[in-house]
This record gives C-alpha cells, structure tokens and sequence, in this order.
C-alpha cells in the first residue's frame, strides 16, 4: 500500500472511529444537545427534552442553551474551546454527569459545542454521585445553619441620642474592629444582646456565626456539654455521634456569654483555659481542640462583689473585663424614651401614637425592667386601646403598679462618704428590690417579673443583699 492510500485509508478510519464514537455516547447517553456558536441549540434527543419538561425536542431548537438547561456551561466551552470533562449538572429529578466537547471546522474555528449526559449508564461513578449528593446536603445544612445564627441587630438598632446612650454606642464600636474579650455590664433589659450582636455585625467576624448561651437558663450539670460538646457515648444517653457544643459551632465567629455571674466556679476555670490557651476538650474526650472565637460576655450581677463572696474567679474577670462597657439602666437615660417608643412601636407594626401626657408619664416611672419592661407596657397599651392616640390612662393602666423614678435628691440613695461604687450599687439594689417585694406583698415570682429579672436570679440577689423572703 503507498502512502496516500494509507493516509486515505487513516482519515476514513478516524472519520469512522468518530461516528462510531459518537453514536456510542449518544445511544448510550442519557441525554445529548449540540449547540451553534452563538450558543443556541441545534439539536437534542428526546429524552433530554423531557427531563427538563419540554413536549418535543422540536421546542428547544434555536433557543439559548441556558434557557433550557439552568446553569449549562456549553456557551463557554464555545468561548474558550475547551473540553469540561465529568462534570455535575443539576436537573429537575437528580444531577447528572456531563460532558461538554467544543466542536470546530475544518479550519480548527470553534463553532459549537457537544454535551453528553452520562447518568444512566456509568454506575461506576455511582459513589462519586452520592458523595456529591451527601456534600450538597451537608453545604445546605450548614449554610441553614449559619442563617440561624447570623445577628438580627446592628448599631442602628440600639435607640437614643443621650449622652449616656452616645457613650455606649461609641465604647462599642470601638470595640468591634478587636478580637478582645468585652464585658457588658447593666441591669436585665438594658439591650446587652442587642449590643453583642451589634458588636459582632460591625466586626471583622460579620459572616461566621453569631452564638449565646445563657449561663443563668440553663442546668448547670449540662451547662458543661453545652458549652463544650460531648465526645460519642461520653455518658449514659448521650449521643452515640458525639454533640457538638456552642464553642464548636461559633468557631471563627462571635459566643456571646450571657449572665455570666451565674457561671458555675468549675466551668469558669474551663473558660478560662479556652481564653488565654485558645484550646478546650469537649466532655469525655481526650481530643484537645482549638478554639477561635471572640467572647462577649455580659452580666446584671456585680462581679468584684461576687469575687468577695467567692463565687466568681477574679482571674476570668480580668481575663474578661479588657473593654468593659456599662449599659445605662433607661431611668438614667431618659430623653431617649420618645424615639425608644417611636422606634417599638414601629417593631410593633403599630398605628398608635403617644400623647405628651403618655409620654410624661413615661418619664416618671423607674422602670425596673427597662427597656424589655417599656416594649412590654406599650404592647400591652396598644392592644386594649380601641384609639390610635394612647394617652397618659392607657400608659397607667397597662404599667399597673406605678414606680416612681427615684431622683438622686432622695436623701438616702445619695452617694456616702468613702462608699464605693460596689457598696452604692449594692445598696440602691437592696433598696429597689425590698420596695418592689413591699409593692408585690412579697410574691417574688411577681416582684422578679416587674424588675425584669429571673426567678432564680432574684434569689441569688436576694441571698447576696441579705434580704430575707417574706414568709
């Protein structure tokens, strides 16, 4: 045979090895579509046209690849003229494995492309595929995840222009472009979390999540597993896979950690080792993992006085306290209560207005529960008032017992010689909580609700101040 018969005969060859090829594919295939070089589809086979709900692959021809396969990648094969071999694409019943070919001319110009879907007959990449579902899975649980703990407030939701409440705001963003610990000091309702999550939205750690956990609601024989996860079977009826606990899931974000003070001593010293060690074992584990978070911590109890009495490590409150920031109670700020009530109201989703005689009598009361206590009353005004204009009747009537705010002339709430501010704190709580209990006839489930405090929480006050309940 001379060389142009074996040239002649190695082009009819491959010329035949392709057809071959390609019938092979597309007999075998579960899908198949050629498009032009504009991308628009020329052809496709009737399965392929109804796995994306077409009647007839009659109804795809001319259209954009795109539009009828979502997220189709041949108008880039066209662009670049390069293969995508064993890809993923996403259909209406389940992912497919594709593979797009560029098409050219004689001349070597791209002028289409070729995809192939390859489900039905390559079983051998069936791990492959059902790794692939178990990821996408797993990517939507976490992202599920991270949704549920991103922050709902910022900075623009902390209301007021006093100057108390400026002073807040401005010590918190300071706050917010370091990794240092913060320590939120204030009564029950002053809007610590609010602040936590404003902190964490204006940080560098904005797009991890955002986890709390409450000291004080909590039992303290779980508290340890909650904050530090359980190792598989770490104890009876505990998970045979293992929990991942609030510092787990908060890695590379924000743990808030609300009322502290009420943190038993044991756990505190494994806070402590998770600040200045950067590394924890969850509960009956020997794994020491490492730790990335920013802690908040925020409190309504007085620390250094707790110190004293024993109750709280004075290392973890150093350890805690680098950028301490007091939350004025809202009877010491209260020229912000009209635009606090515009701005509650509003959440509300409320058409009522306030009088100047609702409003002045706003002023008056102490508000012991704060601002968690003024969105409750105005709630409670909104719904029994039958007029948009809630007046100074409606604002009495929804407070019930009225407790008036007390000025710093009453003599014995004025600041004694040589007192510190733990002894004045001390003694103006002793003082609010005894008054209240007096108004409730001594039920402290009722006294700890008007105060805005828990139960259990106005105990522990109640035992630290020496105030003994009325029998």
């Amino acid at each position: 045979m001379n060389p142009t018969e074996s040239l002649k005969d190695y082009k009819r060859v491959r010329t035949l090895a392709i057809r071959s090829l390609f019938e092979i594919i597309e007999q075998s295939s579960e899908g198949t579509v050629i498009v032009d070089r504009d991308a628009n589809i020329v052809w496709m086979n009737e399965r392929y046209a109804r796995r994306f709900g077409l009647n007839s692959a009659q109804e795809a021809i001319g259209r954009a690849c795109e539009s009828v396969i979502p997220g189709s990648l041949l108008r880039e094969v066209v662009r670049t003229g390069r293969p995508i071999l064993l890809d993923m694409q996403d259909t209406p019943k389940e992912p497919l494995v594709v593979m797009r070919l560029p098409i050219h001319d004689n001349a070597g110009a791209v002028i289409g492309a070729i995809g192939f879907a390859l489900f039905d007959e390559l079983r051998s990449l069936s791990p492959m595929l059902k790794r692939y579902l178990s990821m996408q899975e797993e990517l939507a649980s976490t992202r599920s995840l991270l949704r549920a703990r991103q922050t709902k407030y910022n900075f623009a939701h902390f209301i007021g222009t006093s100057s108390a409440g400026l002073e807040v705001k401005r010590r918190a963003r300071r706050s917010a472009s370091t990794d240092s610990p913060v320590l939120l000091l204030g009564e029950t309702g002053t809007g610590k979390e609010l602040l936590a999550q404003a902190i964490h939205s204006a940080s560098p750690r904005a797009h991890k999540a955002f986890v709390s956990i409450n000291s004080a609601a909590i039992p303290e024989s779980l508290l340890e597993a909650e904050f530090f996860g359980t190792a598989p079977g770490a104890f009876t009826g505990a998970d045979r896979k293992g929990r991942a606990g609030k510092l787990q899931i908060a890695q590379g974000g924000t743990l808030f950690l609300d009322e502290i003070g009420d943190m038993p001593l044991p756990l505190q010293s494994k806070l402590l080792r998770v600040l200045q060690e950067k590394e924890y074992e969850p509960v009956g584990s020997n794994e020491v993992l490492q730790s990335d978070v920013r802690v908040i911590a925020a409190t309504s109890t007085d620390l250094e006085a707790a110190i004293k009495r024993g109750e709280f490590r004075a290392d973890l409150y150093y350890r805690l306290n680098v950028l301490p920031i007091q939350v004025p109670p809202l009877r010491e700020r209260l020229d912000d209560l009209p635009a606090l009530s515009e701005a509650i109201l509003e959440e509300l989703r409320s058409q009522h207005e306030l009088h100047r005689d609702a409003l002045d009598l706003l002023g008056q009361h102490a508000w012991p529960g704060n601002i968690r206590e003024l969105r409750n009353v105005l709630e409670r005004a909104a719904l029994l008032s039958d007029d948009l204009v809630l007046t100074a009747t409606d604002i009495r009537a929804a407070i019930g017992t009225f407790t008036p705010v007390v000025r710093a002339t009453i003599p014995s709430l004025e600041p004694l010689p040589q007192e510190t501010f733990s002894q004045a704190r001390a003694r103006f709580d002793r003082h609010l909580i005894e008054t209240t209990l007096a108004q409730c006839d001594g039920r402290v489930i009722e006294a700890a609700e008007r105060l805005g405090l828990g139960r259990s929480t106005l105990y522990k006050k109640m035992v630290a101040l020496g105030i003994a309940e009325s029998q």
